[in-house]
Parts: C-alpha cells; structure tokens; sequence
C-alpha cells in the first residue's frame, strides 16, 4: 500500500506538480533540515551518500536499517532528471563530506518526465557530478540505468531498452577512462531481450521490490568494499 502511495506521488510530481516545482525545481529544500543535522553533528568518515530519484527514495523506505548499518545517506527525489540532481549535488552531497557517492541517476531522462531526452546531455550532467565530487576529495561510484521496457507514466516513450542500454555503456565508459568503480545492476536485474526487469524484482517493471533491492544491496556492498577511507 505504501510502494502504491509512493508511485501514485511520483505520477503526481510528474504531471501536476510544476507550479510547487518553479518554486524549488531542483528541490534544493528537500533534504534541507536533514542536512543540516548531518552537518551540526559528529562527521562520519565512513559516511557515503546516495545520489538518486525515486529509486533510491524508495530504496531507503523500503530498507532503512540497510541505511543505517552501512553508514548511507539517501539523497533520492522522486521524479528527478539528471540536470535537477546537478543543481542540488553541493547541498546534497558535497556539503555532507562523505566518503563517497554513488550516482544513479538516467531513468528520468529517458523517460522524459520534464526535458526531451538527449544522451549527450545526459552524460554531460553525470561526468559534471562526478568531476565536483572528485574536485572535492569524494570518491565516486558509478552505476548503471536499472533494466525497464516501458514507463508507466509514459508510454510515448520508445526504444526503451535500447536507450538504457546506450547510457548505460557510456556511463561504463566514462568509469573506466576515470578509473572509478561501476555497479552493473542492468546486468544482474534484466529479465531476458526484451530489456524488461526481472519481474521478480518489481512490481510496476520499473522500481525495485525487497527483492530486487536486495539484489542491489548486495553488488552495492561489494564495490563499497574495495573504496579506501580518504
């Protein structure tokens, strides 16, 4: 019922939430009081920040003691493009001086909930998060577009799979030419040629289940091994 709750949101955010949206289009204020108290207290240097859209959002509602015993900050928005969690990456994620983040962002894009979609500058905004972040002294995680056929709230959208799969190898790219670890959820979730999820791993054939955030949980941790405390 909650997981209903959540979409049905997020398809409100999506279509009718523009006039709250030009306000804070970015949602800059979202995460505000959180992090102001992350930042009043005690630093973790084990801390590490998840930077994401309903994704992430969902996973940490879906999962909060994962959160809390691994030392991870969701800083997932519903709904957001890549260009949105650009403009909030300094509050979000630079200010909170983690050890690392892990970017997911890209679904959106494709899906274009807000922008037509363009790859280029897609790319242009994750290579972006990623140099502030390194500029700053954060390690950066890479991961890819989780595996999806069709959007629900957009099925205009075609070619799909194909257009994950081509970020996606970018995106695999851009991680290797930096030497930076890559999370290959697409390839541990894809269901078969058609590009789908697993359906064992999602409800609505774009966001994880428990089932399928154990998945991530798991290829998540093992790269999170192998990053050294700065």
């Amino acid at each position: 019922m909650k997981r209903t709750l959540l979409i049905i949101m997020l398809l409100w955010n999506i279509l009718g939430g523009h006039d709250m949206m030009a306000q804070d289009w970015a949602g800059k204020t979202r995460y505000h009081q959180a992090n102001l108290e992350l930042q009043q207290g005690a630093r973790d240097p084990q801390r590490i920040v998840l930077m994401g859209n309903s994704i992430t959002e969902f996973w940490m509602d879906t999962h909060p003691q994962f959160f809390t015993d691994n030392h991870l900050v969701g800083r997932g928005i519903s709904g957001q493009e890549s260009y949105e969690m650009l403009a909030r990456f300094r509050q979000d994620v630079i200010a909170l001086s983690p050890r690392a983040v892990v970017i997911n962002c890209g679904t959106n894009d494709i899906a274009e909930n807000f922008c037509p979609y363009d790859e280029d500058i897609t790319m242009d905004n994750i290579q972006s998060m990623t140099e502030l972040a390194l500029h700053n002294g954060i390690n950066v995680v890479l991961s890819s577009v989780l595996p999806c056929s069709h959007f629900i709230w957009n099925r205009s959208v075609r070619n799909v799979p194909e257009k994950i799969q081509s970020l996606n190898a970018r995106i695999q790219e851009l991680a290797e030419r930096l030497h930076l670890p890559y999370i290959d959820y697409y390839g541990s979730m894809v269901y078969n040629e058609s590009g789908a999820i697993n359906p064992a791993y999602s409800e609505d054939g774009v966001h994880p289940n428990a089932t399928g955030y154990n998945v991530m949980e798991r290829l998540l941790l093992d790269v999170l091994k192998t990053i050294t405390t700065h």
